[in-house]
């Protein structure tokens, strides 16, 4: 195919999906589902025309899925407007941490003893198929900074800290490649892979995204400026992205966290100017959202003299642009990955796969749980939603250009793809009805799910 007819197929099948989306949400598949299927009929499988091989494109898949998920990553940060002493962030770090840990370590032992994996290559494995993924999560992740629910704000917490935790049993993983670990070694990955990368990451991010916001709404609010900024997402981003970077830290964390400092100015901003529509009542978190004031339908005509406007204006920008890069990359992806299924599908990976759904990350959320009060019933929901995507291509392709190659390569492509690929299904088809059982137990009891 030529350069103008991929241009015309892809054009089709985005107008395709955006003229059908109204029928598609009433399917009992999300619309990623249709463009991996996309993909597989686009492959060898079916026409023929798209041969995806990942390894032949380590370097550039890595830093495409890398892209998505610093813009994903972003906007879930963003998205979290829950005080930092709530409890849903305890839970997240249960998730993230804990949880993670045990996760790999569990898909770790199930490789070697199980699929006769060498323990090198069995902790790249787990370290890849572990984490939840930020992009592909949309039906379980905050989608509205308005929502309180402790399942949806729990998962979305642990989507966008988990990589602090999976990322450095990759590079252990690759690391034990090369050769025995020393003690030093040992030493040397707690330190620079584990800790600081995760403490420098946060904090970086943070305090970009907080320096950020402040700046955009005192700017916004003195040269009353109510034109798009779009581009400050992106400019966000990029610095936290390139600053991270720039000191080992961790660029995902980073990401995550400027997403949070740009949500922690806004709450900051209407906590000491609250919009007068809403008065001085109620604690900072109880004013709306500052993007719902630049909503015409909402409250009205746009004063920009408030800095509650002028946050507003920020945030929404910074939503709007970022929504639909994210929307963009991640169909993108998942048509590559479906087309690369006829190259990597693999039957064991499929009881890996179904391992991991059914016993190692239910059970590692269960234990990483005991003690914290969440009901079961929504504990063992945690257990069940946990989407894989995006993130572990970007694992997979890291690996594989730092490291991973011949055979290695291909049988562990093989038994991620395969897990990714039916997580997308799996747990597409699963979810809404999921969601719905427990919102009719939630309506039957009369209350909210707290946070």
């Amino acid at each position: 195919m030529g350069f103008t007819a991929w241009f015309a197929l892809i054009g089709g099948l985005l107008l395709l999906m955006s003229l059908a989306s109204g029928w598609i949400r009433r399917l009992p598949v999300t619309s990623f589902s249709l463009y991996l299927l996309a993909g597989c009929l686009l492959g060898p499988w079916v026409l023929g025309l798209m041969d995806v091989d990942f390894a032949l494109h380590a370097q550039a898949t890595a830093r495409l899925t890398e892209a998505a998920l610093v813009v994903s990553l972003f906007l879930t940060g963003l998205k979290l407007r829950v005080d930092f002493r709530r409890p849903m962030w305890r839970t997240a770090a249960r998730l993230a941490l804990p949880a993670m840990v045990l996760t790999v370590l569990g898909l770790c032992v199930v490789a070697h003893w199980a699929f006769g994996f060498r323990w090198s290559l069995a902790l790249l494995l787990g370290a890849i198929a572990a984490p939840t993924d930020p992009v592909l999560a949309s039906m379980v992740a905050v989608d509205d900074a308005r929502d309180k629910d402790a399942l949806r704000l729990a998962l979305s917490g642990e989507a966008g800290l988990n990589d602090g935790t999976a990322l450095p049993f990759l590079m252990l993983g690759l690391l034990m490649l090369r050769g025995p670990v020393s003690a030093a070694d040992a030493g040397s990955w707690a330190c620079w892979d584990f800790a600081w990368p995760l403490l420098g990451g946060l904090a970086i991010g943070f305090a970009l995204g907080w320096g950020t916001g402040l700046l955009g709404v005192r700017l916004k609010s003195t040269s009353r400026d109510t034109s798009p900024s779009d581009f400050l997402a992106l400019g966000l981003m990029a610095l936290a992205y390139a600053a991270a970077q720039a000191v080992s830290a961790s660029s995902f964390l980073a990401a995550f966290a400027a997403g949070l400092g740009l949500r922690r100015a806004e709450i900051r901003v209407v906590a000491e100017h609250p919009h007068p529509h809403f008065g001085q009542e109620g604690g900072q978190l109880d004013h709306p959202p500052a993007e719902m004031l630049v909503n015409p339908n909402r409250v009205g005509p746009h004063d920009i003299s408030n800095p509650a406007t002028s946050a507003g204006l920020v945030v929404s920008d910074a939503l709007s642009f970022g929504a639909t890069l994210e929307r963009l990359m991640a169909a993108a992806l998942v048509l590559l990955l479906g087309a690369a299924c006829a190259r990597y599908w693999h039957l064991p990976g499929v009881v890996l796969a179904l391992v991991l759904f059914v016993g190692v990350r239910p059970l590692a959320v269960w234990l990483s749980t005991i003690g914290s009060g969440i009901p079961l019933s929504r504990r063992l929901l945690i257990g069940w939603l946990g989407v894989r995507g995006i993130g572990s291509l970007n694992y997979l392709a890291f690996a594989m250009a730092y490291g991973l190659q011949g055979d290695d390569a291909v049988l562990v492509s093989q038994f991620a793809i395969t897990t990714v690929v039916l997580s997308i299904v799996v747990h597409g088809i699963s979810t809404p009805p999921l969601l719905a059982w427990r919102q009719r137990r939630i309506d039957r009891s009369g209350q909210a799910s707290p946070a």
